[in-house]
């Protein structure tokens, strides 16, 4: 199939089909269909950023480019006295991470549908989460993390993951550029996982 998820309708016929995963010692279900990233199980990128991630109990976060929902719904129990908000221009998708929000019983997070930050425009942000959509391309990836970057509070980090091969060289000279100082927080089987500290 040609056609890559980060699209707002996808075409693919409906398949759905659902799984139980057990991310940062917690136990999910996740329901999940065809046109949507990693659609029979939670990938191993993902994973790893979910492992690595540091969220405070009180903290707004963003899941940018949320998916089905696993990471940020992995954040919103890593935080409960916090918020998250989850984006996602892919409209299947995003419907399928509202209903796992609450077949999981996750209160304090929301789904909004659109592309990058858009969605959340005004709200400033503690810690921003993404597995990027390598696959839209480069100018759009960057652009994701300049909004990211404009969105966070002062002290606030953005949490990225991407393979070696997919230009995890290049996004850390970007987030360099951007940040001033990027930190290498995991690498594991050719991924990387970054992590960008707004300065005060």
């Amino acid at each position: 199939m040609s056609e890559h998820y980060y699209t707002r309708r996808p075409g693919a016929a409906h398949d759905e089909t659902s799984f139980h995963a057990t991310l940062r010692g917690m136990d999910f279900r996740f329901v999940t269909d065809a046109g949507v990233f990693s659609r029979d199980r939670v990938d191993f990128g993902s994973l790893l950023l979910m492992e690595a991630m540091e969220i405070g109990p009180a903290d707004t976060v963003l899941d940018l480019g949320c998916g089905y929902g696993p990471i940020g719904m992995v954040a919103a129990r890593l935080a409960p006295q916090g918020f998250i908000y989850m984006v996602e221009i892919n409209e299947r998708a995003a419907e399928l991470a509202r209903r796992n929000l609450a077949a999981n019983g996750i209160a304090n997070a929301e789904v909004r549908v659109g592309d990058g930050l858009a969605p959340v425009a005004g709200i400033a942000f503690d810690t921003i989460l993404t597995n990027p959509p390598i696959r839209a391309g480069k100018a759009t990836v960057y652009r994701l993390l300049e909004e990211a970057w404009a969105a966070l509070k002062p002290g606030g980090s953005l949490w990225v993951v991407v393979q070696n091969k997919q230009g995890a060289p290049s996004m850390k000279q970007k987030l360099q550029e951007l940040f001033g100082a990027v930190e290498d927080v995991d690498r594991k089987a050719g991924y990387r996982v970054l992590r960008a500290q707004r300065r005060v």
